[in-house]
């Protein structure tokens, strides 16, 4: 229902859709809140998987390819048709629940990546020196690619390359192949701000 017609939507339409009445749908929802909330918790939270934050970390692997099966999974449960016209109608409509995902992403997975491309360019730790804004920023700009190439194809119904692997995998590579340089300066100077 949200994602057809976003969070204006009224709950008697909602409830005549679900073939129940309107004050049956407030008994268990007391507040049209509620049911947003009810919403995000099934929509956004429970298609995170935690374990993905895991094999972000995992360093038995490469970063290459812990990325490329994040994305192919994260592609596969979370970016659908339903979960990006809810997640569009809540950013148009000015919803938290957009900010409060977006806070979810940079902590359990922009964050991590971070950290992991520290790694691999040899860069100290967040521990060591914490992140700064420009590479969550860095992250954000893998992250929105692969992002939007589904937005391209959810919501715009545009022709995009069929192989959403080969568009990861491209786009990770560019990620990785081009990172290294630019997150040393990054860095260095906040190190150096320090």
């Amino acid at each position: 229902f949200f994602a057809e017609v976003g969070f204006g939507g009224q709950t008697r339409e909602l409830a005549r859709r679900l073939g129940i009445t309107q004050p049956l749908l407030y008994r268990y929802f007391p507040t049209k809140q509620d049911l947003v909330e009810r919403v995000y918790e099934e929509v956004y939270v429970r298609r995170w998987e935690p374990r993905w934050t895991r094999l972000i970390a995992d360093r038995a692997r490469p970063l290459r390819a812990r990325l490329n099966e994040f994305y192919a999974e994260y592609g596969a449960s979370v970016l659908t048709r339903e979960w990006m016209r809810i997640y569009m109608f809540a950013a148009l409509a000015g919803a938290a629940i957009n900010q409060r995902y977006t806070a979810l992403i940079e902590r359990a997975l922009l964050a991590p990546v971070c950290a992991e491309l520290r790694a691999e360019a040899g860069l100290p730790s967040p521990d060591e020196v914490p992140l700064d804004d420009a590479e969550i920023e860095l992250a954000w700009a893998m992250h929105s690619a692969i992002f939007y190439y589904y937005v391209r194809k959810q919501i715009y119904a545009a022709r995009v390359v069929p192989d959403a692997a080969a568009v990861v995998a491209q786009t990770v590579d560019a990620m990785l192949d081009g990172t290294p340089a630019v997150l040393r300066r990054v860095v260095v100077a906040a190190a150096r701000d320090r």
